[in-house]
């Protein structure tokens, strides 16, 4: 038979539930909010982390109507001699307004002489 003791911990932490996330959720947007560059240098950062290339430059970048970013990086897929046959690729990744990455994908591959 569950004590007095034993019951209150789990009322309190179903109230943290019920009004826990949102708050949190509003709480991290309001003070996580970064500037074009810090999520500028955050994609660059994620996309060679991932995909394990050297990122060459961020060539575009764009706030949406919902609050995320969309941002185009060039990355070094294939290193060669000399460099002007170099092959990049450019991808574009979307992240939230607190810089978490959503989503990224390649949207060509070119060789460095025909940007």
């Amino acid at each position: 038979m569950p004590t007095v003791t034993d019951e209150q911990p789990r009322r309190r932490r179903r109230e943290r539930d019920e009004a826990g996330p949102s708050d949190a959720a509003r709480r991290r947007r309001r003070r996580a909010r970064l500037s074009a560059a810090q999520v500028a240098q955050r994609a660059r950062r994620e996309l060679a982390t991932i995909t394990g290339l050297e990122a060459e430059g961020v060539t575009a970048l764009e706030r949406g109507d919902d609050g995320t970013w969309r941002v185009t990086v060039e990355l070094l897929e294939l290193s060669r001699i000399p460099e002007t046959d170099d092959m990049l690729g450019s991808y574009e990744a979307q992240l939230d307004d607190s810089g978490e990455l959503l989503r990224y994908r390649r949207l060509r591959r070119y060789a460095r002489t025909r940007r």
